[in-house]
C-alpha cells in the first residue's frame, strides 16, 4: 500500500510517499481502507519533530490522525462494525498512520459516517470538531446564554467552535481576519472582531470562556476579560499553560485548562447527529491528492487556512 513516512524530522520535504506493507488487524480493531485524510497543525509540529519525546526517533513515521473510508476487515473480538461499513474517526495518540491506504484502528475511536457527508468532508470533522466539543463542553462547561469569545474562529477547530457553541446555547463572539468575517458570521457568530482594526482586550463585558485556538494569548492577560468563574482553554500545549492550570486552581477565580483531545466513538457519533441535523457542517478549504502532501503541509503552515486542508487518498 502506499502510505506517507518520513525518516527524519525536518520541513516538509522530508515527507515521502513510498510503498509499505498493509497494517495487521488487531482482534479488538477495524480495518480501513483510507479514502480521505485530514490534515492539522498537530502533523506538522509532529513532523518538525516538536513532540519527539513522544514520537521518537526510530524512523520511519508516519503522520496522519482524521481519516474517512469503508471497512475492509474486522478483528475477531469486534462486533460493532461489519466489511463495507462507511466510518470515519480520529486516532489517539502521537504517532499517526492515517496518510496510507489502509489503517488499522480502535473501534473505540471510530463511528459510522454521517450520510450527508462525502467521505472528503468527513474526514475534515474528527481532530477539529472533537476538540471544540471537548473544550466548549467538557473542559468550559458552555451553556444556555453564557459569552464565549473564540480566538482563531476562522481555522478547523475555530470553524467548528463557532458552530458547537451556538448548538451549546452560547453567545459567540468570534476573532478572526476581516477577510474571513462573513464566513464566520455565516456559521453563526453573533459578534465577529476583525483583529487587524479591532483588539478584543476593550469588550465591554466579561466573558464566560475564552477558547484561545489560535493560541497566541496568556492567561494572565485574559483573565481580566473573564467572569468571576471563567475559564480560559488552550490548545497548544507547554510549560505556560500547565503551570497557569496548576497556579489557578490554587485560588478563586478564572481557571486555566488545555485541551487535549481524545477520539471517543460517543462524541464521533454526537457530531455526526449534529451533521444529520444539519446544525453542524465542516468547512474544508482544499483538497490535496496524497502525493501532494508537501504542498498541503507548507499551506497548512501560512496559517491561513479557511476551515481544514484533506488529503484524498483513493
Amino acid at each position: 500500500m502506499r502510505a506517507i513516512q518520513f525518516d527524519r524530522y525536518g520541513a516538509p520535504s522530508v515527507l515521502v510517499c513510498r510503498e509499505t506493507e498493509r497494517p495487521a488487524c488487531g482482534p479488538r480493531d477495524v480495518l480501513v481502507r483510507v479514502r480521505a485524510a485530514g490534515t492539522n497543525p498537530k502533523d506538522c509540529l509532529v513532523r518538525k519533530g516538536k513532540f519527539r519525546w513522544f514520537t521518537g526517533r526510530r524512523f520511519p513515521l508516519g503522520l496522519g490522525h482524521d481519516f474517512s473510508g469503508t471497512v475492509a476487515a474486522v478483528g475477531r473480538q469486534e462486533d460493532a462494525f461489519q466489511v463495507g461499513d462507511a466510518v470515519f474517526g480520529m486516532t489517539n495518540g502521537w504517532k499517526g498512520c492515517t496518510y496510507a491506504e489502509y489503517l488499522s484502528v480502535r473501534s473505540s475511536e471510530t463511528a459510522l459516517k454521517p450520510s450527508p457527508l462525502g467521505f472528503t468532508a468527513a474526514a475534515a470533522v474528527p481532530l477539529a470538531a472533537q476538540t471544540a466539543l471537548q473544550a466548549l463542553r467538557d473542559l468550559g462547561r458552555l451553556s444556555d446564554n453564557q459569552r464565549v469569545l473564540i480566538n482563531g474562529s476562522s481555522g478547523g477547530v475555530g470553524t467548528f467552535a463557532v458552530q458547537i457553541a451556538r448548538i451549546l446555547g452560547a453567545h459567540v463572539i468570534a476573532v478572526c481576519s476581516g477577510r474571513n468575517a462573513d464566513m464566520v458570521h455565516g456559521l453563526g457568530a453573533h459578534r465577529v472582531l476583525d483583529y487587524t482594526h479591532e483588539d478584543f482586550r476593550h469588550l465591554p463585558e466579561p466573558v464566560d470562556v475564552f477558547f484561545d485556538v489560535f493560541g497566541n494569548c496568556r492567561f494572565p492577560d485574559i483573565r481580566p476579560l473573564l467572569k468571576p468563574n471563567g475559564r480560559f482553554i488552550s490548545t497548544v500545549p507547554g510549560v505556560p499553560i500547565l503551570r497557569w492550570s496548576i497556579l489557578s486552581r490554587l485560588s478563586s477565580g478564572p481557571r486555566a485548562h488545555l485541551v487535549i483531545v481524545k477520539s471517543k466513538t460517543g462524541d464521533l457519533q454526537t457530531l455526526g447527529r449534529w451533521i444529520e441535523e444539519e446544525r453542524l457542517a465542516p468547512v474544508v478549504d482544499r483538497v490535496f491528492p496524497l502525493a501532494d502532501v508537501q504542498e498541503a503541509h507548507a499551506y497548512i503552515e501560512t496559517k491561513r487556512a479557511r476551515g481544514k486542508v484533506v488529503l484524498q487518498i483513493a
